[in-house]
């Protein structure tokens, strides 16, 4: 539940370069970081500078926990969805063994729908959750399946093509089955109506019912109960199916657990080896308590330059927020961006001390915070091809109170953003005035990366529960508080006066364009990733508008905040900039109360009051006046390709990194040599 993920109005407007970006060379300049666009997505290309600099045994390290990370990708694919690998290789064999006419508008429609599944990892959108409107006559599907190769199709022993394409057509064509990936709609089963693939023929009363009765209050260093499993009943018996080796996924946990054994024998130190091989351990045995082990020891690794995330880690794909999807991010340390970071890391006990949130809920000594800017060098699983450009771990607060957190901040994928974003002309299309205008292209990138440092470094770690309090309590609700309560955090304190004694900021004025642009996102102009007529079901997105509709809504008697009309164009005008940090503390203070006191009904009514609903209008015109922008609302990327060289002997002598591979050229790569899985996974 610690991801920063882009927001709509960053992922469209992003000015300048960060930290960690590429020089400015004839090379970084001619870099084209812009590949394609198709139905709402546009994919980029990341640099990896620094990359060449690198140790001879450190490239050999990142190459090896590349591999280690590509191996993991059917796991995500399976846990979206029961029927993913099966139509994603069913649409991979069309597209490839195809030998009729490609330019008609069933096969163009096609391959725009395999791109879509490719990207999302499954049937359903990445961000949204709900599942893909095929453009293409399920008669020239089926016709195209039967006229390929067989051996090619995912079919079950005895399975003739036509059985799989009636098998899949209602998973595919029906809209009415599986049409949510994650449904967090309120007064209904969640977990009956979601079409991830953690839970089969459980209830999610009979799910929270297994967990609870797990769970000891007096427990003070709980387990992540549920993370690492499907829950399922079978013959009438409700047990888990662990994912491990020898488990469930086992396959791909093999060939993940071979690769972290040769990044084992290449470990920067001791303790990284340590970290390895702990994780391998958990790998092997899937016991959680194994992983908290792990956990500890990564968050105690802070001299290694290569780190890495690799494992069972977000809960958003989970409607009740406790099993993970599977992600892995390669990255080594920006030693200079990082000096940012440190800066915000080392004066925590003074943020912590000067919170506007009650001293019960506050931490009395912050423990373990440590903070840098990354280089990514490989996105996989949930982090690819979308991706979050921070991340704070690990999850478990009893960890974060006792052995503290790493927050990261993912310099070279901010900077792609940056530059793929230039003078698209968003900012021209809807903010109010010259004024903000000047003010945003002279702060926003820095108040931009300043917001994500506070949202990572400390606002995760902010804060404690009371004594008692089951993280869990406030189920579906909890992500959306927890990422609100982040987000506070970085609004509150960027204002502070602090950081521009810090050196930070340069002036008191520069907070003002991350606020402006953070409400006339959450008012605004994030819908654009929304369908008409659908309400807000993304954690993330739900965070955005339930800070900006409540400022907007308890500032309304003073004008703090307006939505006003200027030429038929609706615009965001704040007029009074103290008074909104105000509230953004008041805001902050009942949401740690809500999360420290795991006060359900508070979060509850908090989230459906302001975080859901859509004015239909407002969210028409900002659909129309974007449409004439022709610029797409998600982003995603395509990796670097790694590849070792080797003397007479098989010892690597150097490796390798390209960036001109395309993306289907990527993606059949991925399928043909990272995908190890069956298509049912019992």
């Amino acid at each position: 539940m610690k991801k920063q993920l882009i927001s709509a109005v960053a992922a469209v407007s992003m000015l300048t370069a960060c930290g960690g970006a590429p020089k400015t060379t004839a090379e970084a300049e001619k870099f084209d970081y812009t590949v394609e666009q198709f139905a709402d997505l546009q994919i980029l290309r990341y640099r990896v500078p620094g990359f060449e600099d690198l140790s001879l045994k450190q490239k050999e390290l990142v190459y090896y926990l590349t591999e280690a990370a590509l191996q993991g990708r059917d796991i995500l694919f399976d846990q979206n969805g029961k029927y993913n690998l099966r139509i994603r290789r069913m649409l991979e064999a069309v597209y490839t063994g195809y030998a009729g006419d490609r330019n008609t508008p069933d096969f163009k429609a096609m391959e725009v729908y395999l791109k879509r599944v490719w990207f999302s990892n499954g049937i359903h959108h990445h961000y949204g959750s709900e599942k893909f409107v095929p453009g293409f006559a399920p008669e020239f599907f089926k016709q195209a399946l039967l006229s390929v190769d067989a051996s090619t199709l995912p079919l079950a022993e005895g399975q003739t093509a036509e059985q799989l394409y009636e098998e899949v057509y209602p998973v595919i064509f029906d809209p009415a089955v599986m049409p949510k990936r994650v449904n967090q709609a309120a007064g209904e089963d969640l977990v009956l109506t979601s079409a991830c693939n953690y839970y089969d023929g459980v209830t999610q009363a009979e799910a929270e019912a297994f967990y609870n009765a797990m769970k000891d209050p007096a427990d003070e260093t709980p387990v992540s109960y549920g993370l690492n499993s499907r829950l399922v009943k079978e013959n009438g018996t409700i047990r888990e199916k662990v994912w491990k080796a020898g488990g469930l996924y086992g396959q791909a946990i093999g060939k993940i657990i071979y690769w972290l054994k040769k990044a084992e024998g290449v470990a920067e130190t001791p303790e990284q080896k340590a970290v390895i091989a702990k994780l391998v351990e958990f790998y092997e045995t899937g016991d959680l308590k194994t992983f908290d082990d792990y956990a500890i020891l990564w968050v105690k690794d802070l001299d290694s330059r290569i780190d890495f995330v690799n494992g069972f880690t977000e809960s958003y794909g989970d409607p009740l927020g406790m099993k993970a999807s599977w992600e892995s991010l390669v990255n080594f340390k920006d030693l200079e961006a990082t000096r940012r970071t440190e800066v915000i890391s080392s004066n925590a006990q003074w943020f912590e001390d000067h919170s506007p949130v009650e001293k019960q809920f506050r931490k009395e000594k912050v423990k373990g915070v440590s903070a840098k800017v990354i280089t990514a060098a490989i996105l996989a699983g949930d982090l690819y091809p979308s991706t979050a450009i921070g991340i704070n771990l690990p999850n478990a607060n009893w960890i974060r109170s006792r052995h503290g957190s790493k927050s990261v901040t993912i310099g070279n994928i901010t900077d792609a953003y940056n530059k793929a974003a230039h003078g698209n002309g968003f900012n021209e299309e809807f903010v109010y005035s010259d004024t903000e205008l000047q003010r945003i292209d002279k702060y926003a990138d820095l108040t931009d990366e300043l917001h994500t440092d506070l949202h990572e470094c400390l606002g995760h770690g902010s804060g404690r529960l009371l004594p008692g309090v089951d993280p869990d309590t406030l189920k579906a609700y909890g992500s959306t508080i927890e990422e609100a309560r982040a987000d506070l955090f970085g609004l509150y304190y960027v204002a502070d006066p602090k950081l521009v004694e810090l050196g930070l900021l340069p002036d008191t004025d520069a907070y003002k364009a991350q606020y402006y642009t953070y409400l006339m996102n959450g008012l605004m102009t994030q819908l654009v990733r929304i369908e008409p007529g659908k309400n807000i079901e993304e954690a993330h997105m739900r965070n955005r508008q339930l800070i900006a509709r409540w400022v907007y809504e308890k500032g309304a008697a003073g004008k703090v905040v307006e939505l006003v009309k200027n030429n038929g164009k609706t615009y965001v005008v704040i007029n009074d900039y103290e008074k909104l940090r105000g509230l953004f503390g008041e805001l902050l203070a009942e949401i740690q109360r809500i999360k420290s006191t795991g006060d359900y009904d508070a979060a509850r009514d908090l989230v459906e009051t302001y975080a859901v609903k859509v004015d239909p209008a407002l969210h028409a015109e900002v659909l129309e006046r974007y449409k004439k922008l022709n610029l797409a609302p998600y982003k995603g990327f395509i990796n670097p390709k790694y590849e070792a060289v080797t003397d007479a002997e098989g010892n690597i002598t150097d490796v390798t990194v390209t960036y001109d591979e395309g993306y289907a050229e990527q993606m059949l790569r991925y399928s043909k040599d990272y995908s190890v899985l069956p298509s049912v996974n019992d």
